[in-house]
């Protein structure tokens, strides 16, 4: 194949920015996806994106179109737009040459948009921006073009207008790709080189490996090994994406394709990882690899039947294409064996979540989320704690530490002041403030992560009308005054529920999270208490009532000893019950308070 027609591109844009819709038209505009087979959101394969209307997945396409009388290969990766998967958008921008930026008419560019951004000019990527939504009655064309001209220094002229919806400017967005973006650069002094972008694991092939070829080529049936883990196998099968699968027999340097590698360890398949051919030549170079990402909550999972060895094949495999998912095994003496996970937010907890029960049909228990916090003991040791479970007696902790993010957020100026109450209650720390337009701030602020992570991205789209939007970064660990909250359900202490709070929060918060409990429990036979405690102290308490059965109804009339004494038989036997009662609690109870 000839290298110098090939394309390789993502898209950045926010959630509703049209991506999804975009790629959409790519596809029928390069008779990619025959006319009977197209349906809206094609790319987003899992059941999941469909009914949440967002990309989960990144996922590449190969298209064929032509320019000029010339074909090309244009190579497409559809990202994710949220803030919990701009992992998934880190690893798509280093296999590609070039971006389009997406921006919403009516909304403008988001400051999840402006992280992505950065980080593909920081990769020297060719940005092509566009308009798009250009024919809703409510669209801002102008002014938003006003806007990314001069965020990217360039004229308003060279940014183009587009409607994903109708298909306006698409075939001309798609010609500006071919003449904009450079064919990739091949390093023609290296033997074969490729980086795995994205895996899956497949029962039959072994681990897939979604790779970009940097230099050389692959071929069915040769000898490769993977350099981080030092594996060797021999290539299953080698192909493109069609979208689907399209088994080629050869790769070539600048393409973007698959191995089946045959590797039954998921482990052994790690994204950012350099495959070569085996063996390895002399003054090898691997290929600059992705950072890990880090874990922003942490709970503890367990399967809801006892099935500990199905859940780690399933976050296995989930973590071979989700490597932002971290785990290992925990053991409960309420649950039995589980695991510890590390998640990038609350979304994406939800989404491995419902992942696993519908893909690996097991119903599975987590605990309250948790951020990571260095504790300093007495014996001056530094404890990286994640779970509140294992937090040392508050006897032997001299301070607690807690990690502190930069929030960018992106607000219409007319929400400005609820938005600052909001950050106030939250804890954060103004830093600095810009007009982005004449109706546009971005505002920087410190916020502990413990402070961001609990329904903050839903307060701010509902205080700014779904306008507003942020994106974070770590910045350190600074002490704060806090102590552990446990929960005591008739007498039985629920690791799952326990959690760090600040000290000037611990009676407000104990008492709103004994009467959510109150709420979502179920009813006994029994009365079943709630007590919120520290250390040996009870800081609230509710009680749910038992449900009762009417005894007396049989009796009609006589003396009321007789009903007496049965209620009193009633009550004796329920005080029994409670003594020997050992609550269990479903795991939608678990769900509901994390909720």
């Amino acid at each position: 194949m000839d290298q110098n027609k090939i394309r390789n591109f993502v898209i950045i844009a926010h959630i509703d920015h049209g991506k999804s819709t975009l790629a959409d038209r790519f596809l029928e505009i390069t008779k990619t996806i025959p006319e009977n087979r197209m349906h809206p959101q094609y790319l987003d394969s899992l059941e999941l994106e469909k009914e949440k209307q967002i990309t989960i997945k990144l996922a590449p396409v190969r298209m064929q179109y032509l320019y000029n009388s010339e074909p090309y290969t244009l190579n497409l990766i559809d990202t994710p737009g949220h803030v919990d998967f701009s992992y998934e958008v880190s690893r798509s921008l280093a296999a590609v040459e070039g971006a389009v930026l997406l921006v919403d008419a009516v909304k403008g560019i988001q400051a999840q948009t402006l992280a992505v951004l950065e980080q593909a000019q920081k990769l020297k990527l060719e940005i092509i921006p566009v308009i798009n939504k250009i024919d809703l009655p409510q669209a801002e064309t102008d002014k938003r073009q006003a806007e990314l001209a001069k965020l990217l220094n360039v004229e308003t002229k060279e940014i183009l207008k587009i409607s994903a919806k109708t298909g306006l400017g698409v075939g001309e967005l798609l010609n500006k790709i071919i003449t904009n973006i450079p064919a990739p650069k091949i390093d023609c002094s290296s033997d074969f080189k490729a980086l795995i972008f994205d895996s899956i694991y497949n029962p039959y092939q072994g681990a897939i490996a979604y790779v970009r070829v940097f230099a050389g080529e692959i071929s069915t049936n040769q000898n490769i090994k993977f350099l981080a883990t030092d594996t060797e196998t021999k290539v299953g099968s080698v192909g493109v994406f069609a979208p689907d699968y399209l088994e080629k027999g050869k790769l070539s340097a600048g393409e973007i394709g698959y191995l089946a590698t045959n590797i039954k360890k998921t482990e052994n398949c790690q994204v950012g990882d350099t495959i070569a051919l085996s063996p390895i030549p002399k003054n090898f170079k691997k290929l600059p690899g992705y950072l890990e990402p880090r874990p922003n909550i942490f709970v503890s999972l367990f399967s809801e039947k006892g099935e500990s060895e199905k859940l780690k094949n399933a976050l296995s495999q989930l973590k071979l294409n989700d490597s932002s998912l971290q785990f290992q095994p925990e053991h409960s003496s309420l649950f039995g064996s589980g695991f510890r996970g590390g998640f990038l937010g609350m979304l994406h907890l939800e989404i491995v979540k419902l992942r696993i029960e519908r893909e690996y049909h097991l119903g599975i228990v987590f605990t309250t989320p948790s951020v990571s916090y260095n504790v300093l003991t007495t014996q001056k040791e530094i404890l990286k704690v994640n779970n509140p479970d294992q937090f040392p007696d508050r006897s032997q902790i001299l301070e607690i530490s807690e990690p502190i993010m930069e929030i960018t957020l992106l607000v219409p100026n007319q929400y400005l002041g609820p938005v600052a109450e909001l950050l106030k209650l939250q804890r954060a720390k103004f830093l600095t403030s810009q007009n982005l337009a004449e109706d546009r701030s971005l505002l920087t602020y410190e916020i502990p992560l413990s402070n961001l992570i609990w329904g903050f991205y839903d307060q701010l789209k509902t205080l700014t009308s779904g306008l507003g939007s942020y994106n974070w970064r770590f910045l350190r660990y600074q002490p704060a005054n806090l102590v552990k909250l446990d929960f005591l359900i008739s007498g039985q202490k629920f690791p799952a529920f326990s959690q760090i709070v600040y000290q000037d929060d611990l009676f407000r918060l104990s008492r709103a999270q004994v009467a959510k409990l109150k709420k979502i429990i179920p009813r006994q036979l029994f009365e079943v208490s709630i007590q919120a405690v520290t250390g040996a102290k009870v800081i609230a308490r509710e009680n749910i009532p038992p449900l009762r059965k009417d005894v007396i109804a049989k009796l009609y009339g006589g003396d009321y000893t007789r009903k007496r004494k049965l209620l009193e038989k009633q009550k004796a036997g329920k005080k029994r019950m409670k003594m020997a009662a050992n609550i269990k609690l479903d795991k939608d109870v678990f769900w509901k308070f994390l909720k």
